[in-house]
């Protein structure tokens, strides 16, 4: 369409349809600022399911694991000889340990060269090629079987190879990441090959490595177990027997087929043998405890109080999100200033947040316990360990900590503080308080999730989404009526300089006619 901006009327067109456009705008405007205040709350729902999320997983790594409370600084007599770790022990320990034997693996070699000495063998070319450096070998596949970690022999493991493509170091690489067991490699100096079990120990019925097939036995000349490879009676000897760790603890001499083993919660590692005893002892690390159960109840403030801080954030509802035209008139100053306060609010008295913050302090402050069952002997409640809420009703139920008291409990019972806060139950009310605060945190974050979804969610999975896909919508629908609008003015507008054009033409013939005349 041909525009006409005021040459017959002398008129600014331009300037009147833009104040006629401005005036059409507003609507427009308003949803916009429907759609920023939106999008706004989603993100400020969002930042609540992270500060929950983070308190969550604050709960599982801390005060939610048993390792938390069985935390105890162990020492022994002779480090190097023994050190000693908690795995799960709750009790303390106290006791002597002697270590007469290592535990050590069982290996073979083969009997002699494999290939001849100055053979041209190269071990990382293909084994086709080079079958006149070896003894004869008719099978592609041979099987190794060795000793696990339990002292019981494994499975019977193939491994399978193509003369044309494999060479001997590829060979050995699939043995080697293979689930064998062993370790295998090839001296090129010596001309020999090797095998060694991975695991320690000594099976009792018979050998710990046992090989199948002629690449092994023929090509490679191994024999098919360690133990014959041991009583060849060469020198040295082409093999040997694994062997047990033996050790006398508390008097009582007994074997275990690895160095490393577990006793009563304890983890021992045997490093070398020892002529007189090693005395190990242990101690409730009741400063790592301490902290944890701090860390906890500094999480959980944390969280309380930014949700308190939304639920209670007063809404300027003066203050409505800029247009980029407004933006335009402020300094960046001014407009920080005043998004801060047309973003503030936007969570004010919510109901999921604030029903949470609820059920959150009845998590912590109602025992743990139905009257009749007594989940713990000293502890059932927060406050008999030392930790209660502030007089100030305004910090929301903050948590403080009577650290003497703290001390004292875990030193008395860190068993009883760790069911305070886990124990497990079909009864909600025995339930322990992490164990419900945290169903308090997920049901949460799943309903806040159906509001304002997350980072995984497309719009139309949650309710804000569908709101902004609708917003975005009228938006669109808006913008063409406009158009639309923006058309129709100039039209009249056009229509209106002609009609003053033809006028004007036709006052000029008039006067042009009078003068004439």
């Amino acid at each position: 369409m041909v525009r006409i901006g005021g040459l017959a009327s002398g008129m600014d067109i331009d300037s009147l349809v833009g104040d006629l456009m401005k005036a059409e705008r507003i609507p427009l405007n308003k949803l916009h600022q429907k759609k920023q205040l939106t999008e706004w709350q989603r993100d400020d729902y969002r930042a609540m399911n992270k500060l929950l999320a983070d308190l969550d997983k604050s709960i599982f790594d801390g005060v939610f694991r048993q390792s938390t409370f069985t935390k105890k600084t162990v020492t022994t007599s002779n480090e190097a000889a023994v050190s000693v770790r908690n795995v799960n022990a709750t009790a303390n320990l106290n006791s002597s340990i002697k270590v007469n034997a290592l535990a050590e693996s069982a290996y073979m070699t083969s009997a002699g060269r494999v290939v001849p000495e100055g053979s041209t063998f190269d071990p990382a070319l293909p084994l086709e090629g080079q079958r006149g450096h070896f003894q004869p070998f008719a099978e592609n596949t041979f099987t190794i079987q060795s000793i696990g970690k339990d002292g019981q022999m494994g499975a019977a493991v193939p491994i399978t190879f193509d003369p044309a493509v494999d060479s001997l170091n590829s060979v050995i690489n699939k043995i080697n990441t293979s689930n064998a067991g062993v370790v295998a490699f090839f001296d090129s100096v010596s001309g020999q090959f090797s095998i060694t079990a991975k695991n320690t120990g000594d099976n009792t019925a018979g050998a710990e490595i046992i090989l199948s097939g002629d690449f092994l036995t023929s090509a490679l000349k191994m024999d098919t177990t360690n133990q014959i490879a041991a009583d060849a009676g060469t020198v040295p000897p082409r093999g040997k027997a694994g062997v047990n760790a033996d050790f006398t603890i508390n008097g009582l001499t007994t074997q275990r087929p690895s160095n490393i083993f577990t006793i009563n919660g304890f983890e021992y590692t045997l490093k070398q043998t020892t002529a007189t005893n090693v005395m190990v002892n242990s101690a409730t690390d009741e400063e790592a405890i301490f902290k944890s159960v701090k860390d906890f109840v500094d999480k959980y403030n944390e969280t309380i109080a930014g949700i308190k801080t939304k639920v209670t954030e007063e809404r300027y509802r003066k203050y409505q999100p800029l247009s980029d035209e407004d933006r335009e008139g402020m300094s960046e100053k001014q407009a920080d200033m005043w998004d801060e306060k047309a973003k503030s609010g936007m969570l004010r008295n919510d109901s999921i947040l604030s029903s949470a913050l609820d059920k959150m302090r009845l998590n912590l402050y109602s025992r743990v316990g139905n009257g009749t069952d007594d989940v713990n002997d000293n502890y059932d409640q927060l406050a008999e360990i030392g930790i209660k809420t502030t007089s100030n009703y305004r910090e929301g139920g903050k948590l403080v900590i009577d650290e003497t008291k703290l001390r004292e409990a875990i030193k008395n019972d860190p068993n009883a503080i760790y069911k305070l806060f886990t124990n497990d139950s079909t009864d909600p009310n025995s339930q322990g308080l992490a164990r419900r605060l945290r169903t308090t945190i997920k049901e949460t974050i799943t309903t806040i999730e159906g509001r304002a979804g997350n980072a995984m969610r497309t719009n139309q999975q949650f309710t804000l989404g569908r709101n902004l896909t609708s917003i975005d919508k009228q938006i669109n629908s808006f913008e063409d009526r406009l158009v639309k609008v923006e058309d129709r003015y100039w039209r009249q507008f056009t229509a209106m300089e002609k009609a003053i054009q033809k006028a004007n033409e036709q006052s000029a013939y008039l006067m042009s006619q009078f003068y004439s005349g």
